[in-house]
Order: C-alpha cells, then structure tokens, then sequence
C-alpha cells in the first residue's frame, strides 16, 4: 500500500518556506504536529534516531523549522538533542498554551 506523503505542496524549489512544528513529548513516544500541513503528522520513538530522523525528514522539506514542545521533566534530553542538531527549540509553558 503506498501512503501519500503529508508534506506536500511545495514550491518550486521543493521546499515550503517555514514549518512550525509542535512536539507533545512523552516518554515513550513523541507525537508531532506541523502548522502548514494542519494536523497530525505522526509519531515517532522518544529516542535520539526517532527524534533526528525526524528533524531530517523536515528539514529537507522546509527552507526554516521552529521547533516547540511543552515544558516538562521528559523534555530535557530532547532539548539537548535537538540543540546537537544545531536547531533552536523553544519551550512552551503549559499554562501559556
């Protein structure tokens, strides 16, 4: 069964412009949510090769990425990870969202 890639919609260059993406961290799996394709994208394994083949897979879709996921004691090592892949990964207060 072949399953249509969410990313879709590129410009002429294959890429869209900007993608936010929000990450609901857990700690086994992390669900991730992008803005431009507005829903669900999916989720990927709480460990550092989900978390980087992720980044990869939407940074070669997207010319910037802003990353955000919601503070607490599991995002720790997710910021530190997505910091090694020279990303900045703001974090957001659950009281703010």
């Amino acid at each position: 069964m072949i399953r249509a890639d969410p990313l879709q919609g590129r410009t002429s260059r294959g890429s869209l412009l900007r993608s936010f993406v929000g990450i609901d961290v857990a700690k086994l799996k992390n669900a991730i949510a992008i803005a431009e394709i507005g829903r669900f994208f999916r989720e990927v394994d709480a460990t550092a090769t989900g978390i980087h083949r992720l980044v990869e897979r939407i940074a070669s879709r997207f010319v910037g990425v802003q990353l955000c996921y919601e503070a607490g004691p599991i995002g720790c090592g997710l910021n530190r990870l997505i910091l090694s892949l020279a990303m900045n990964v703001p974090v957001g207060a659950p009281s703010r969202t």
